[in-house]
């Protein structure tokens, strides 16, 4: 072997650009990565808050609202709970969550007649349905943050449901 070669062969000018030019793609899928699951974690705790909202405000709506114990209840209590759901409040507003529309947000209720051991007293005594149970349900397709970069969001979801006892206030 000739001296240039030998010379050639110790040289480690350019070693860590090689190294790096090897490590560039993992940090970027991680850094990328890390984004799309705040986004993710960011969407889902909006969405539950808003169900969560949702049902309080489905809760606090008049007993005549609720007269079966079974599907959705009456009056207008679905079309402004969805709202509340969508946007925060009754109309107006912007979208808490991304890709989120009515046809995402269900709104059923259902009857208790006993709690436990416990027959139902206090503001439902002499309800023959017992207490009235509100159930808020929202399914939305996720929309990812970096979707143009290839961080598509393979069918993910974000999924919310809360219950609340109807107060009938």
């Amino acid at each position: 072997m000739n001296i240039l070669a030998k010379l050639l062969v110790r040289d480690r000018n350019g070693a860590a650009a090689a190294e790096m030019a090897l490590v560039i793609p993992l940090l970027v899928v991680i850094m990328f990565g890390s984004v799309e699951l705040g986004n993710y974690f960011m969407n889902e705790h909006s969405l539950v808050k808003a169900v969560r909202d949702g049902a309080r405000f489905a809760a606090r709506q008049s007993f005549a609202n609720y007269t079966a114990c079974t599907g959705s209840p009456g009056g207008a209590v679905v079309a402004d709970t969805q709202n509340i759901v969508m946007n925060g409040y009754l109309s107006g507003g912007t979208s808490l969550t991304p890709n989120i529309s009515a046809a995402d947000i269900k709104v059923t209720t259902s009857c208790a007649l006993t709690a436990g051991d416990q027959d139902m007293l206090g503001i439902y005594r002499g309800r023959a349905t017992g207490a009235q149970i509100v159930t808020v349900t929202a399914t939305v397709n996720y929309r990812a943050v970096l979707g143009g970069l290839g961080f598509d969001a393979l069918g993910l979801h974000l999924n919310a449901e809360s219950q609340a006892t109807v107060a009938g206030i």
